[in-house]
């Protein structure tokens, strides 16, 4: 088996070598033919050199048709004509013209291929002319054997061009697959700018509201500085958490927002976005569309980073969204916030008829697997992990775990 890989192997490597080889055997066929007594007493008497010319011009053509097959057809045409016109009775390598006929038809030079199919009705007729038989009793014979040499040069030419329709067919779905992804990779990276520039709005309202927080308080400690110092050093304390806060936020984001260009924002851009608290009305709105939602908590909540807060309230967001549009109407959701000592898990899963595969890959499909290409930003800005596909029995998960580090 090794060997014969190898074989082929080589085969494909050099296939000019191939057509060589069998040149060379066709010529050796006609140069048997050729000194053949019977033969050399009768047939080809006297024609002997016209018929080396011609299958020597025969065997050339066909080393050379892969490289050149228009000029190798126009070569075994001149070939062919030089032979009828110096009587040269048909000689085994005369087989080469099937083989042109075949190889020109699998190109997509459409001339040639048009010269091809005339050659093949007419080669066959004639050499039925040139060469009739004298007997008269072979006439039927001779009809059958003319008509026999029509059909294998036809079915020649057409197995030739259903070849070159299939590489036709073959390379429009390989340009078509390939403009596809190029479109989907165009269409990736517009959504996850897209995102990105969403999540940089959101956040300038976060970084907004930790900065006014820690003005307000200021002015509050320089009011009470001198008559209430308790009061100052609780609103001290509250400036400089806030102040880590939205320090910590900034160097999360710092590296992946340089954004050149500023969106223009609506009114609606600058409303207090939600947070883990709000996900209570979120599961209420979504059950009073008709899915059933589980929503549980486990652990001990407690202060959140706001984009942190933001991000687990987009994710379930996301998933309930989801469940709706790909669970079926059967489908159920469930929705679970876990509070570790250093992380804060989210669970959102349904045992609907799950998702296809596009939709939890990297980079998701043409306008489906946006959502979690969002969600993976999401969780990639506060450095956590997400996890999404199928759920075991049916159905569709998502987890997502959110890193609750120390402020420094």
């Amino acid at each position: 088996m090794g060997d014969m890989n190898r074989l082929y192997d080589l085969v494909r490597r050099h296939p000019g070598w191939v057509d060589g080889f069998w040149g060379v055997v066709w010529l050796f066929g006609t140069v048997v033919v050729l000194v053949a007594p019977g033969n050399a007493d009768s047939v080809y008497r006297g024609s002997e050199a016209a018929a080396m010319v011609t299958a020597l011009t025969l065997t050339g053509a066909l080393a050379v048709r892969r490289r050149a097959p228009e000029k190798a057809l126009l070569v075994s045409i001149a070939a062919g004509l030089f032979q009828l016109a110096a009587d040269v009775p048909p000689i085994p390598s005369d087989f080469v013209f099937l083989i042109l006929v075949f190889t020109v038809a699998s190109r997509p030079v459409r001339w040639a291929s048009r010269l091809a199919l005339g050659a093949s009705l007419t080669a066959p007729g004639l050499a039925s002319v040139r060469w009739p038989d004298s007997n008269e009793e072979s006439l039927t014979g001779t009809i059958v054997s003319t008509v026999f040499l029509t059909v294998m040069f036809l079915l020649a030419w057409v197995l030739g061009d259903s070849l070159r329709t299939r590489r036709a067919y073959y390379a429009e779905l390989e340009e078509r697959a390939a403009r596809l992804e190029r479109e989907r990779e165009t269409q990736s990276r517009i959504a996850v700018a897209a995102e990105r520039a969403r999540i940089a709005r959101e956040l300038h309202d976060v970084v907004a509201h930790n900065v006014s927080v820690m003005v307000v308080q200021a002015d509050g400690a320089a009011y009470v500085l001198d008559s209430h110092p308790e009061q100052c050093r609780t609103a001290l304390a509250t400036i400089s958490g806030t102040g880590r806060q939205a320090l910590t936020e900034m160097r999360r984001l710092l590296g992946v927002l340089r954004g050149d260009g500023a969106s223009t924002a609506t009114a609606q851009d600058y409303v207090p976005q939600p947070g883990v608290e709000q996900l209570a009305e979120l599961v209420d709105q979504v059950r009073d569309t008709g899915l059933p939602v589980d929503f549980r908590i486990s652990g001990t909540p407690r202060p959140l980073p706001s984009g942190v807060e933001l991000t687990a309230y987009r994710i379930v967001q996301e998933a309930l969204t989801n469940t709706r549009k790909h669970g079926g109407p059967d489908a159920g959701a469930r929705v679970c916030l876990d509070y570790a000592g250093d992380a804060l898990t989210v669970l959102a899963e349904d045992d609907g008829r799950g998702a296809q595969r596009e939709l939890y890959e990297e980079r998701g499909v043409d306008g489906l697997g946006q959502g979690l290409i969002g969600m993976r930003e999401r969780v990639g800005m506060v450095g956590g992990e997400l996890l999404a596909g199928p759920r075991p029995g049916g159905g569709f998960r998502i987890s997502a775990t959110l890193p609750l580090a120390a402020h420094p």
